[in-house]
């Protein structure tokens, strides 16, 4: 490789610069300088200001060709470059070159912003919301004895002394993003696992959950405890409630243990089988069980009350059960949440 290295020089001189950055940088990596010291021999390289701008901590390193930090007020910089880590852009490195960038600059940005990257990851944590799907799995996983699951939480950067809270999210939108809004001061990381991606956090507010996003939360206990109970309350999600708190849902979570063939068997869910097939009755139901007032309910649907009342009257045939008493509300809930249950 070094004797290639050489004949590529020798036939162009930009290719000897270019190999002579990369060197340059490889080698402020193996010592495994930190950002100052990443920035100062940047700035001393390139002959003009260099900077370091870190997003999420909120750090903006500046050095003159000196090595000391510029006093000059930022000028616009001549080039820049994003840093990125785990697929997400957590910064920017730029050069305040006075005159026209040097055809070189592109690549001693390119190789400073790998350099800084990996320094943010080794002496972070890093700023970053996407994580190694395997630490994660490692640090939610029920089979993870605690030595290894406390080693995954704090390459992940969580604090020993804190809960994590554990988030089964399902939603078209990057989870990122999702985590971003969720818990915007962090520390969040997320990571796709199987059919579901997974956010944790040690905060979080489930009101700023983007609208499309189905998300079920866990408790902060451990977070292999929190994802089970997370993974549960995604599975109670609708459009009407689509976050859901597994402390909220109390004695209802015990529905989620009930083996799928008894709930099939019982004529209850088999009868909420038979009128899924029109949307318009399972609306009109889901909405009538969550209001319990058929005007509350037509309010909700955009209709008349007594087309409702209509409804509820076939669907009352229907199911055989009488709607309108307090026991037969109940037992539509249960059934109507258990028939879901085994269609998640």
């Amino acid at each position: 490789m070094e004797a290639l290295a050489v004949r590529l020089s020798g036939l162009d001189p930009y290719v000897d610069g270019a190999i002579r950055i990369v060197a340059f940088y490889d080698t402020l990596m193996r010592r495994r300088v930190d950002l100052p010291a990443l920035a100062r021999a940047s700035a001393g390289l390139a002959e003009c200001v260099a900077g370091i701008r870190i997003h999420g901590a909120g750090r903006t390193i500046r050095v003159s060709p000196h090595g000391t930090e510029a006093s000059t007020p930022q000028a616009p910089a001549s080039t820049t470059a994003p840093i990125t880590l785990d697929g997400e852009e957590i910064g920017t490195v730029w050069l305040e070159r006075p005159d026209l960038p040097n055809p070189l600059d592109e690549v001693l940005l390119d190789r400073l912003a790998i350099a800084t990257a990996a320094a943010v990851e080794r002496y972070g944590p890093a700023r970053t919301t996407m994580a190694d799907p395997a630490l994660v799995e490692l640090a939610i996983s029920s089979d993870s004895d605690e030595a290894a699951r406390a080693r995954a939480l704090r390459l992940l950067g969580f604090a020993a002394d804190l809960p994590v809270h554990a988030v089964a999210v399902r939603s078209q939108l990057p989870l990122d993003q999702i985590g971003g809004l969720v818990c915007p001061t962090r520390p969040v990381k997320a990571a796709p696992l199987a059919d579901v991606g997974v956010i944790l956090a040690t905060t979080m507010d489930p009101a700023r959950f983007p609208a499309g996003v189905r998300a079920g939360v866990g408790a902060a206990e451990s977070p292999d405890r929190s994802w089970r109970q997370a993974r549960t309350a995604l599975r109670f999600t609708t459009p009407r409630e689509p976050v859901i708190r597994y402390t909220d849902l109390g004695a209802l979570a015990l529905l989620a243990e009930i083996p799928q063939d008894t709930s099939r068997g019982n004529a209850d869910v088999a009868a909420i089988a038979r009128i899924a097939d029109n949307p318009e009755d399972l609306e009109t139901l889901d909405t009538y069980c969550a209001t319990g007032s058929l005007r509350r309910a037509a309010d909700l649907l955009h209709l008349h009350h007594s087309s409702i009342a209509r409804r509820l009257e076939q669907i009352t045939k229907t199911l055989g059960i009488d709607l309108t008493e307090p026991t037969g509300l109940t037992r539509a809930r249960l059934a109507l949440t258990a028939w879901r249950l085994l269609n998640d």
